[in-house]
């Protein structure tokens, strides 16, 4: 054999992981899939100006479905999965935290629930990356749910607080 069968047989091996239509496909669709979840969340964050947007999102979900993809498609039990999972559980809420500041001029802190949409953002790659697209995508919508209608609800119930006059002896 020469060398350059050697290397060009070494750079088939190496791909190998994708090495039929089915295997092709399924990463395809499990990481397109935790991008596209990731996007619609993190268009919601971009729009707010939120400290992390649709890049951020997405890549978390992306990152997390190819943290269980890929031991999954090598062979990992569930044991040796879970303690991948326990992992990036915990990675993640050192990225959420990093969203999270405290104002000392206003006493408040500022980017929870952009650091709850980076860990729910993680839940749902994981999904993903697991071929659980009902949950994935249930998650999504529920999540939009929360960010959307829920931030419109609030608005409303300050507007009415405003819209109130005051009471007295209090």
């Amino acid at each position: 054999m020469s060398v350059l069968q050697t290397i060009w047989t070494t750079v088939q091996a190496e791909f190998g992981d994708l090495a039929d239509v089915e295997r092709i496909t399924r990463a395809t669709w499990r990481m397109g899939e935790a991008l596209l979840l990731g996007a619609a969340i993190g268009w919601d964050r971009e729009r707010r100006d939120a400290e992390a947007g649709l890049r951020t999102h997405m890549l978390v979900a992306l990152g997390a479905a190819l943290f269980v993809l890929v031991p999954q498609a090598s062979g990992m039990n569930e044991e040796q999965l879970s303690r991948v999972v326990q992992g990036l559980v915990s990675g993640i809420g050192f990225l959420g935290a990093g969203a999270v500041l405290k104002d000392e001029s206003e006493g408040r802190i500022h980017g929870l629930t952009t650091a709850a949409t980076i860990w729910a953002t993680a839940a749902i790659g994981v999904a993903a990356g697991l071929g659980q697209t009902g949950t994935a995508v249930l998650a999504t919508a529920f999540i939009l749910l929360v960010l959307v209608w829920l931030r419109r609800w609030g608005r409303s119930i300050r507007k009415e607080k405003e819209a109130e006059p005051p009471t007295r002896g209090h």
